[in-house]
């Protein structure tokens, strides 16, 4: 059932990278019921595999980063695939044209798109980009995927939200920091605790406003990554950041239990990180990290995993590669954030200008350095892969869940894969309505326990 077509893309010759082939958006939101599977779907899977990324509307924008966000959704219950539906999530940019910034050049923080990632918190289920506040969105039965609004936690919030917050496991606290501005403080940390509420918000000491996506969360460490990536506002229309390693790059360490305490820094070699795989404390002063590692961002040499491990004793950062195999979107199983996790997975697939590159899942061991690898088959190329746990043991056994696309035939499935035995067929496929344009991150929402 078509529920809405807000607007049929325009015809291009040749298009952006970004708006070609799967980049390009789709122009209909749709629900469908009663998915058909090749293979089983695990009964015990029972919510919602969420997804985020840009869909511009009018099949325009400058950059992938700056299209409008859709949240593709897929509910599993019974072993059945019991619906899909794709919605875009209705900003006040989106349904009004409000712009990012009023004439006279401030930041309206309820404006943006809304679409890089989608968690839940304290009940919660946020759509989140980096350069505004959150919105919530509707997962109740008959409201799915509906948006409710802007939220910015009871107007406590005065910054942007990072699209990467961390909960911390053992205590339910959602961490997270916004950056930018004109101005200082360019970064500022804030902690909602377990019941959403925000109780820290505190400037964080940087020199610029540097492009920080993503940061590190331990059991008593937030760790925040300085790169190279300098705002410069002559850039626009397109990415407003320029590659700049003479600015140098740095991890800035915060403890946990002295939040208004002082930030120390830690030089490291220029490089760009998008994402963190995890971070851990090895003992009292020692700080392992996980991170998919670019060497510059200038979009010539791929991102690899590589291990920092910093000394606080000696005020050093070890860094070393650990595999030379392309890699990005790495995640572990959400209920070991910030603790030591022994196997962490991660995506190979296209960016937009790359070309082809043979879409895969990896699945690291993070102990003995092994690689397990799954291939999808020529022409099918998986987006981020989900964790959904098959019990209540923290990096026990489960599953992994990924959108994956086949040019083949121009459709879209979801493919479940057994997350102990990646290398082997997937336990299901849930045949998708319509492609599903690639896109950025999402996560495995299950259902509240009765």
């Amino acid at each position: 059932m078509t529920t809405t077509s807000p607007t049929t893309p325009s015809a291009s010759d040749a298009p952006a990278p970004h708006l070609a082939g799967n980049f390009a958006p789709v122009a209909e939101e749709l629900t469908a019921y009663d998915l058909p599977v090749t293979g089983t779907v695990p009964p015990e899977l029972s919510g919602w595999f969420l997804r985020n990324g840009p869909n511009p509307r009018d099949a325009v924008t400058p950059h992938w980063f700056f299209g409008d966000g859709m949240v593709h959704g897929l509910r599993l219950e019974g072993g059945r695939a019991v619906s899909y539906r794709n919605r875009w999530v209705r900003t006040s940019t989106f349904t009004d044209g409000v712009p990012p910034r009023d004439a006279q050049g401030r930041r309206n923080l309820s404006a943006g798109v809304a679409n890089t990632h989608v968690v839940r918190h304290a009940g919660r289920t946020l759509a989140l980009v980096e350069s505004s506040f959150p919105y919530e969105i509707d997962c109740r039965p008959g409201h799915e995927l509906e948006t409710l609004g802007v939220h910015d936690f009871g107007g406590r919030l005065t910054t942007a939200m990072t699209a990467h917050p961390k909960t911390c496991p053992t205590t339910g606290e959602l961490h997270f920091f916004g950056y930018g501005g004109s101005k200082p403080p360019y970064l500022t940390y804030h902690r909602a605790d377990a019941d959403g509420e925000l109780v820290i918000s505190r400037p964080i000491d940087v020199t610029a406003h540097t492009m920080m996506h993503d940061f590190h969360l331990t059991e008593r460490h937030v760790i925040f990554m300085d790169l190279p990536m300098v705002f410069d506002a002559h850039r626009r229309p397109g990415m407003p950041y320029r590659w700049d390693p003479e600015y140098g790059a740095r991890l800035g360490v915060l403890r946990r239990d002295d939040p208004h305490g002082e930030a120390r820094w830690l030089p490291i070699d220029p490089c760009y990180v998008f994402h963190a795989l995890n971070a851990h404390d090895d003992g009292d002063q020692r700080i392992v990290l996980h991170v998919s590692r670019y060497p510059d961002f200038t979009g010539r040499q791929p991102s690899c995993l590589w291990r920092w491990t910093i000394d606080l004793a000696s005020g050093t950062v070890a860094e070393e590669q650990l595999d030379d195999q392309y890699c990005e979107f790495p995640r572990v199983d959400d209920r070991l954030v910030g603790q030591r996790a022994r196997f962490g997975h991660a995506t190979v697939a296209e960016a937009p200008g790359t070309g082809h590159i043979p879409g895969a899942l990896l699945r690291y061991d993070l102990e003995t350095g092994a690689v397990v690898r799954h291939d999808f088959g020529p022409g099918r190329t998986p987006g981020e892969a989900a964790f959904a746990p098959a019990d209540d043991r923290p990096g026990g056994p489960g599953w992994l869940l990924t959108y994956v696309y086949d040019a083949t035939t121009d459709t879209s499935d979801l493919v479940v894969l057994d997350a102990e035995d990646i290398s082997a067929d997937p336990v299901a496929t849930v045949h998708l309505p319509q492609r599903v344009p690639y896109g950025f991150h999402g996560n495995w929402l299950p259902d509240p326990a009765r």
